[in-house]
């Protein structure tokens, strides 16, 4: 054993126990007996130990009233109640004065090897294990790269490398992150270069995974016409690994089953979200409904004005007659999301509702122009924890639980996810050119192809023109764009931010979470 354990072991019977700790030290550990409480609280002030184990029922002071003390002294110490009571409530009792495990008397040599290893033990443990096992996944994500020829590849290339994200999370001494993030960055270029000679047939129809397109009519669609009460919520630039990280949070209210979708190109929310609630593509809304589709203006939040109108518009497509009717709600600020939850009884007894939260997105471009934001999420395992965080004391989270206990179906998903962008790529275009740093659309704007998918006719990509001459770059792998001028300011200003309209996986590749309450 690599480290030699401290433990004190305190029983009023301690001599009869002289087996047990000759066993132990056997297997490496340090044991100290001990035959009284006053005796082992003096101990624990004076000394470090890893683990107690703590006789319930002693003579003079008793475990419990010992247990105090050592969690007043030393706080974190773990303790393990060993006791001869079986009742309910003593185990209670134990529990609630933060024990962190108990074992009945009498105990057996291997019983307590076992609890010492749980307790000791288990992190290091399991951290090999988990090495071991991304080893041996390494490999095999490695091979799948190299053969992926079909949209489901990558699926299972982006699962796997989110899973892998959110476990190694657990494990920030495993050493074995920036391993995945290389692997991550070998996978996005050649998803780039996949998604480049694949997008076009995509949209026509040959062979194409779920698109923002289809998640009304694929998703949503099925429950309506089952005649459940549903949900729609998209939660604006969620990615799969915060997701994942967030998904535990509910397993206590729903049975839930996880699809994916692919975000169009760009990745942003003008058009892919405007996707998802009109069903059509870019080009066919700026066709069909030229009133609710506007260019030029790269504010997202006008350019996202119609989605009511546009889902209204799809469901009548779709021929699904809504009485009542359905209601739109987009929540933008703390304020708004309180006032939606207050609202969500009434809320939960329509056929539709589409919520739409904007919480990720603002956090993704709050830490792009806020320093202390960049100190709080130096990383992406920081961007999900704090994600993981807001969820649990959110009002969505609240709303889901109030609609899970009201039996209503829940689709959860998200428009587009982002990337950490880390490399910049220089692009010529002249005034008018828009000012996103993932996709550009102007008249003859032009990057280096290694950098950048190059859209010389838009209606190809199911894009709108626009101007007359309108050509598009979509960025490739971590970069973003820079102009020219002032090259190396804005080539450090953009560095490490948090970015969405390109070509990734983490932008693409996306959840469809179907949602069903459990019964109570």
């Amino acid at each position: 054993m690599a480290v030699e354990y401290q433990i004190l072991w305190v029983d009023d019977e301690i001599e009869l126990l002289k087996p047990h700790i000759l066993f132990l030290k056997e297997k490496g550990y340090s044991v100290t007996p001990v035959n009284n409480g006053l005796d082992a609280i003096e101990l624990v002030k004076s000394e470090s130990f890893d683990l107690i184990l703590l006789d319930e029922q002693m003579a003079g002071m008793d475990g419990l009233t010992a247990l105090q003390e050592f969690k007043e002294i030393a706080p974190s110490l773990p303790v393990v109640m060993v006791t001869k009571s079986e009742e309910e409530s003593m185990m209670e009792q134990a529990i609630g004065a933060r024990i962190d495990d108990y074992l009945t008397k009498p105990v057996n040599p291997s019983q307590i090897l076992l609890i010492c290893k749980k307790i000791l033990d288990s992190k290091q443990i399991v951290s090999e294990k988990v090495s071991r096992d991304y080893t041996a996944d390494f490999a095999a994500i490695t091979a799948r790269l190299m053969q992926a020829a079909h949209w489901s590849d990558w699926l299972d290339v982006a699962t796997r490398l989110a899973r892998w994200d959110v476990e190694l999370d657990k494990h920030p001494d495993s050493g074995l992150q920036q391993t995945l993030s290389d692997q991550r960055r070998e996978g996005n270029a050649g998803f780039g270069k996949f998604i480049e000679r694949n997008y076009v047939d995509w949209l026509q129809g040959h062979d194409s995974p779920p698109l923002s397109t289809d998640v009304v009519s694929r998703f949503v669609l099925p429950h309506l016409q089952a005649g459940k009460r549903t949900v729609l919520v998209v939660v604006d630039n969620l990615r799969l690994d915060q997701w994942l990280v967030i998904e535990p949070a509910l397993y206590d209210y729903f049975e839930i089953k996880r699809d994916y979708h692919f975000s169009i190109l760009p990745t942003a929310t003008p058009y892919s979200r405007n996707a998802i609630f009109a069903g059509l593509f870019p080009d066919e809304i700026e066709d069909k409904h030229p009133d609710l589709w506007q260019m030029g203006n790269d504010d997202e939040s006008s350019l996202n004005k119609y989605e009511r109108e546009l889902l209204a518009l799809q469901l009548q497509r779709l021929k699904v007659h809504l009485k009542p009717d359905f209601k739109y709600v987009k929540i933008l600020d703390a304020n708004e999301a309180r006032q939606t939850e207050r609202q969500i009884a009434t809320l939960a007894e329509l056929p539709l509702v589409a919520l739409v939260i904007n919480f990720v997105d603002i956090l993704a471009h709050g830490r792009s122009d806020s320093r202390i934001l960049r100190e709080i999420i130096p990383d992406e395992a920081a961007y999900r924890s704090l994600t993981e965080t807001w969820f649990s004391h959110s009002a969505l989270f609240k709303i889901l639980k109030e609609l899970s206990a009201r039996g209503n179906t829940v689709v959860l998903t998200s428009d587009h996810g982002s990337i950490r962008c880390m490399r910049g790529a220089k692009v010529l275009g002249d005034r008018e050119t828009s000012t996103n740093l993932r996709y550009k659309y102007g008249r003859n704007v032009k990057s280096d192809s290694k950098f950048a998918i190059q859209i010389k006719d838009p209606r190809e990509w199911h894009l709108p023109r626009g101007r007359l001459n309108t050509n598009y770059l979509i960025a490739r792998e971590d970069y973003y764009f820079v102009y020219p001028t002032n090259y190396h300011y804005y080539l450090n200003h953009y560095k490490d931010t948090l970015q969405h309209g390109g070509v990734s996986l983490e932008e693409m590749i996306l959840p469809v979470v179907t949602m069903q309450p459990l019964e109570a």
